[in-house]
C-alpha cells in the first residue's frame, strides 16, 4: 500500500465549521433514532413482553422493506424540487418533526393488551417510524453529497458527522440501563418509554439545528437543470459499475452484521451472566460507550490513512480489522473475564467508523462522475438507491436472524438458555460477519474511483461550467 500524490482543498471548496457541525446534529438523528430501535426492539418486545422474536423480527422487516420503497421516490422528489426554502431543507424541517413524535411512540405500547395486541401495535407504529425516516434521512444524506466538490473535504465533512453522531450515539448502550434504575421500578420496558420521550425532544432540535444552519451548495445549478423522472434517474444508477460495486461491498458487510445483529445481548446475559440482566445491562452498557469512544477517536487515523494512501485502501483496512475483531470473540466471550469483550469492541467500532464515513464520501465522488457524463446532478436519487439496497438487505437479514435465533433452540421469555443454544448463538455471531467481510474486501480490489480520478473529474466539471457560461453570455449578444 504506497502512499498516494495529496492533493490540498482550494479554500473555495471548504465548508464552514459550523455547517460541518451542523450537519453532524443531522446526523444524530439517524444514528439514534434507527440504531436505537434495532437494539431496544428485542430488549423491550422479545425480553420484556415475552413476543416470539420471529414474529418481533418480521414485524421490523416489512416496514424497512416499505421504507426501502419510499427512498428512490423521495431521493428523486429532493432531486426535483425547486422551493425557495432549498432542495432540501423543507424535507429536514418536517422528517425531524415526525421522527421525534414516531420515536417515542415505538415505546409506549399498551401493556395491558394481548401478546398479538402489542405485536400489532409495533408492526403499525414501526410503519409509522420507518416511513417518516426517509423523510429526512434521504435529503440529509444527499445534503451531505453536494456541499462540496473536494475529494478530502467530503471526507471531512463526513468525518465531522461521524464524530458528532458517535457523541451522541453515547446514549444508546445506557438506555438499557437507565431503564433498569429503581426509579422505574426495575421494570425496563416502562423505564424505556420514559428515557425514550426525553431523546425524542432531543432528535428533534438536533433535525431543526441542521436546517436551519446548513447551505444547499448546488440549489442554483439544479435551478436551471431540468427535472428528471425517477425511473430515468433509477437506471442511471443501475448503469453505472462503479456505484453498483460500491453497493454490493457494503450491502454484504450489512447483511453480515445484520444477521447476527442483536445476538451479543442474548449472549451478555445469557452466556456470560446465566441470566442477571442488571449484570449484563451493565457490561452492555460499558461495551456501547467503549464503541462510541473508539467511533470519536477513529475518525482522526480513519482522516489520515484517507488523505496517505485514499478511500479504498482505508476501507480495505477497516474489513481487514473488522475480520479480525469478530474472530477474536472465540477467546473473548469469557465468563471468567467478561471485560475481554472490549477487545472486539475496539475492532468493530474501528472498522466501522472507516466504513460507513467513507461510504459517504465515496458516493459523493460518484455523483460528479455522473454529472460529469450526464450534466446533471442528482444525489437524492444516489443516495436513495444506495439505501434502498442497504434496506432491502436489512430486512431480508432481519427476517433470516430470527429463525437463525430459533434454529440454535433459543426460547423466548426463560431465565436462562441451555448450553446448546448459546454454543450455536456464539458460532454464528462470531463465524458468518468475517466470512461476508472477506468477499467485500475482494470486491474493492478493483474499485476505480481513485483521488487522481477524482480530481481529474472535478477539473472536467469546472471547465464544462465555465464554457457554459461563456457561451451564455455569448447568446443574447449574438
Amino acid at each position: 500500500m504506497n502512499p498516494q500524490k495529496h492533493h490540498l482543498t482550494a479554500p473555495a471548496d471548504r465548508i464552514p465549521v459550523p455547517q460541518k457541525i451542523a450537519y453532524g446534529l443531522g446526523a444524530v438523528v439517524t444514528i439514534v433514532a434507527v440504531n436505537s430501535v434495532q437494539q431496544l426492539s428485542g430488549l423491550v418486545y422479545v425480553v420484556g413482553l415475552g413476543i416470539s422474536v420471529v414474529w418481533i423480527n418480521w414485524a421490523q422487516a416489512f416496514p424497512r422493506l416499505w421504507d426501502a420503497v419510499v427512498d428512490p421516490f423521495l431521493g428523486n422528489l429532493s432531486d426535483n424540487s425547486r422551493s425557495r426554502f432549498g432542495r432540501r431543507i423543507p424535507f429536514l424541517v418536517i422528517g425531524g418533526i415526525l421522527i421525534g413524535i414516531a420515536f417515542w411512540l415505538l415505546w409506549a405500547v399498551p401493556r395491558d393488551w394481548s401478546k398479538s395486541g402489542m405485536f400489532a401495535y409495533f408492526v403499525v407504529v414501526s410503519l409509522f417510524f420507518y416511513t417518516v425516516i426517509p423523510i429526512y434521512a434521504i435529503p440529509h444524506g444527499a445534503l451531505g453529497l453536494e456541499m462540496t466538490e473536494d475529494y478530502h473535504e467530503k471526507t471531512s465533512l463526513f468525518a465531522y458527522a461521524s464524530f458528532v453522531g458517535n457523541v451522541g450515539a453515547f446514549t444508546l448502550p445506557w438506555i438499557y440501563y437507565l431503564a433498569n434504575r429503581p426509579i422505574f421500578g426495575g421494570d425496563a420496558v416502562k423505564g424505556i418509554k420514559w428515557v425514550c420521550l426525553g431523546m425524542s425532544v432531543l432528535l428533534t432540535a438536533c433535525a431543526l439545528t441542521c436546517a436551519l444552519v446548513c447551505k444547499e451548495a448546488k440549489l442554483k445549478q439544479a435551478k436551471s437543470q431540468e427535472k428528471v423522472p425517477i425511473w430515468e434517474s433509477f437506471k442511471t444508477t443501475y448503469r453505472n459499475p462503479t456505484f453498483l460495486r460500491l453497493v454490493l461491498v457494503f450491502v454484504l458487510l450489512i447483511v453480515g452484521f445484520q444477521l447476527v445483529m442483536g445476538f451479543n445481548n442474548y449472549i451478555s446475559i445469557f452466556y456470560l451472566f446465566g441470566g442477571n440482566k442488571d449484570a449484563a445491562s451493565t457490561l452492555m452498557g460499558e461495551n456501547g460507550t467503549l464503541w462510541a469512544a473508539i467511533g470519536l477517536a477513529g475518525v482522526f487515523p480513519m482522516t489520515w490513512l484517507s488523505k496517505r494512501y485514499g478511500k479504498r485502501a482505508t476501507v480495505m483496512v477497516a474489513l481487514g480489522i473488522m475480520i479480525v475483531g469478530n474472530l477474536s470473540k472465540i477467546l473473548c466471550y469469557s465468563r471468567t473475564y467478561p471485560w475481554l469483550t472490549f477487545i472486539p469492541t475496539v475492532g468493530l467500532s474501528l472498522g466501522m467508523v472507516f466504513s460507513f464515513t467513507l461510504v459517504n464520501s465515496m458516493i459523493a465522488d460518484i455523483c460528479d462522475e455522473d454529472e460529469f457524463a450526464t450534466g446533471i446532478r442528482r444525489e437524492g436519487i444516489y443516495f436513495a438507491v444506495y439505501n434502498w439496497w442497504w434496506k432491502v438487505a436489512v430486512s431480508i437479514a432481519t427476517v433470516v436472524s430470527g429463525y437463525v435465533l430459533r434454529f440454535t433452540g433459543f426460547q423466548e421469555g426463560l431465565p436462562t438458555q441451555t448450553e446448546a443454544t448459546l454454543f450455536w448463538i456464539r458460532f454464528w455471531e462470531i463465524g458468518l460477519p468475517p466470512c461476508l467481510c472477506l468477499i467485500s474486501l475482494i470486491l474493492l480490489v478493483k474499485y476505480p474511483l481513485t483521488e487522481e480520478r477524482a480530481y481529474q473529474i472535478k477539473g472536467l466539471l469546472a471547465a464544462k461550467r465555465a464554457q457554459r457560461l461563456a457561451t451564455a453570455a455569448v447568446e443574447p449578444a449574438s
